[in-house]
């Protein structure tokens, strides 16, 4: 059946495989996409979103690279938010609502109109290894199929198992059959190999819903979009989510239920995801808090299914629907199907090079939540990433590592490799020590000039950025070059809070003003038609108007960051009490106590210890 050599195998084709075939057979090698139902590619097994703090960088900077994931999420969205916009431009992340079923239709079109990619439906048992190298993979039925490099991207299908209350079950997802084979044959090769649990709610009939007892929850009033390339448009139509609160009522009904939980009562051992916990733990944790969110998100543009954001538990069956009643607006409520927990085999990633290839198999890589990771976009960029590396190695050229400096894809991989994670990894802003100089409206700018020089991103990607950054250059020499009026500056100057001008002076200077907003700017005369002349959008006023207003900002990052590099050997005393600091975060102390770091410069690769963590250590010890 298979009578060719693969340049490159991918296993499983969720995010992290679906962007690793893409990435490979676009850099032109001949690639072969195995899963056990090509009926799923690209599902969204959980939240149907993409973007979000940091995960919204993530996806533009795949964009950035050549990726399908921004294309597709635009292609499919239903709501587009850019969240964080109250606080400055390192912060905003874009996210989209999008339609679970078009999702993954879009991404299976994409992919079979992908030249060098063949598709084969099986279980892959293990692999074809010999000499320290992998050879191919062996399937269920016993093929042997032949590649010079293999990608496995099993998300929580090896060994899976799922949790609804006493009751479990082998299962990869809800409906799908978990993998077996390729863990116990890597374990005996030598890799480390453990466990960890994620959890989703339970999708509910949206026409049993009560949304008047609910706050709606709009999409942005003029929309953007992930994809830089011209191949998408914003939206026009959105739909809305809702929000909604559990309250004591509920809490007590769900602790009625904690002794048949299979987190509390032994079942479940391994740890699930710190900033995405179930409802239980959430009670359980956050005793204090006599209400939490719930969001409720529509499936899709013509489904009636909800998806229950905040709701996730493993608890049984009839105490979530007993206690998500008592819920304001879900009085009448009718399941679709109950939520769960589902533990998975993963391999501790600190096995992985930069480059996601195994330390003790030449030619073979991990990518998603088999190293740990949890999100759809960690596990894309992650798959993106590995997809382009095994292409590089077939074509023995040098690898592609993205740096901390240069992109989130390389905060988390380093983070993955250097730090190794005991629980599953999911990236924030405060993860990146340079998240001004990453921000998602510059990604195009940092990552396709690399891209192209490998391969992947196309000239036209590239042409369509020189013109951005152009443009964007262009105008902030405008700003430095021309000046403003004290009569035209000092009524948005006062406005604003800021001190009057006396004498004219170059807008650039005016404009850094921390004060003054975009909008401001860009309602000022001057500004105004000198847009309206050069005919510049939005993203290219918004990054000219960042580059102005932050550039002292920038350089201040940059200072700190050298600052930081220059304090690799300042010791910590071995019975430092970090109890006595309370600003530190609660997972950095709770990590410095467990970890004792002996160093500054290696409390600061701690997985979950922020930069200001650090910075606040440093001044408690005299810094």
């Amino acid at each position: 059946m298979f009578a060719k050599e693969y340049d490159v195998i991918v296993v499983g084709a969720g995010h992290a495989g679906s962007e690793a075939a893409a990435a490979a057979a676009n850099m032109g090698c001949s690639t072969l996409l195995v899963t056990m139902s090509l009926q799923n590619i690209g599902q969204m097994s959980c939240n149907p979103a993409m973007g979000g703090i940091a995960k919204g960088q993530i996806v533009r900077e795949i964009d950035a690279l050549g990726g399908y994931s921004g294309i597709i999420s635009d292609k499919t969205a239903i709501q587009f938010k850019m969240l964080n916009k109250s606080k400055g431009p390192a912060m905003w992340s874009p996210r989209v609502q999008s339609d679970r079923m078009r999702f993954a239709e879009c991404w299976r079109l994409m992919l079979e109109n992908t030249e060098n990619l063949d598709f084969y439906q099986e279980m892959v048992r293990g692999l074809v290894i010999s000499n320290g190298r992998v050879r191919g993979i062996r399937t269920s039925l016993g093929l042997e199929i032949k590649g010079k490099t293999v990608v496995l991207t099993n998300g929580t299908f090896l060994n899976g198992l799922i949790h609804i209350g006493e009751k479990q079950y082998g299962g990869g997802r809800a409906g799908e059959g978990a993998a077996y084979g390729i863990t116990e044959e890597l374990v005996a090769l030598g890799f480390d190999a453990g466990r960890m649990k994620t959890g989703t709610p339970p999708r509910v009939d949206g026409r049993s819903l009560d949304y008047s007892k609910m706050n709606e929850e709009k999409g942005d009033a003029n929309p953007q979009k992930f994809s830089y390339s011209d191949e998408t448009s914003p939206l026009v139509d959105q739909k809305s989510c809702w929000m909604t609160y559990t309250s004591p009522v509920v809490h007590e009904l769900l602790r009625e239920g904690f002794d048949r939980s299979p987190m509390f009562n032994g079942r479940i051992q391994s740890l699930g995801p710190r900033y995405c916990p179930s409802i239980e733990d959430k009670i359980n944790r956050f005793a204090d808090k006599d209400r939490h969110q719930i969001f409720v998100e529509p499936e899709g543009w013509n489904t009636v299914e909800m998806y229950v954001n905040g709701f996730s538990t493993s608890l049984p069956e009839d105490v979530q629907y007993k206690a998500l009643r008592s819920v304001a607006g879900f009085e009448n409520v009718k399941f679709f199907r109950p939520g769960y927990a589902i533990e998975y085999d993963y391999f501790p990633p600190t096995q992985l090079k930069h480059t996601l290839e195994t330390k003790l198999v030449e030619g073979l890589y991990f990518a998603g939540q088999i190293n740990g990771t949890t999100g759809y976009e960690e596990a894309a960029s992650q798959g993106l990433m590995a997809g382009i590396n095994a292409a590089l190695r077939v074509r023995e050229q040098d690898p592609f590592i993205l740096k901390r400096d240069e992109a989130y894809i390389g905060v988390l991989i380093d983070d993955l490799i250097t730090k190794g994670t005991e629980e599953p990894y999911r990236m924030f802003t405060s993860r990146a020590e340079y998240r001004t100089l990453l921000r998602q409206d510059n990604a195009d700018l940092r990552l396709t000039p690399k891209s192209f020089k490998i391969g992947l991103a196309t000239e036209r990607r590239l042409r369509c950025m020189e013109e951005k950054h152009d443009k964007a250059e262009k105008m902030v020499q405008f700003f430095k070059e021309t000046s403003i009026l004290p009569e035209e500056a000092n009524p948005v100057l006062e406005k604003n809070g800021s001190a009057s001008m006396i004498q004219s002076d170059k807008m650039f200077k005016v404009f850094s003003r921390p004060q003054i907003e975009l909008q401001d700017i860009i309602g000022f005369e001057k500004v105004a038609s000198y847009i309206a002349e050069h005919d510049l959008d939005d993203e290219i006023v918004e990054q000219a108007a960042i580059q102005v207003k932050y550039s002292g900002y920038i350089e201040k990052e940059r200072n700190n960051a050298d600052k930081l590099t220059r304090l690799e050997d300042v010791r910590i005393p071995e019975q430092f009490d970090y109890d006595r600091i309370k600003s530190l975060s609660f997972e950095a102390r709770e990590k410095f106590k467990k970890i004792r770091p002996v160093t500054i410069s290696q409390a600061s690769r701690i997985s979950g210890v922020s930069p200001s963590d650090i910075s606040v250590l440093l001044i408690y010890m005299g810094r």
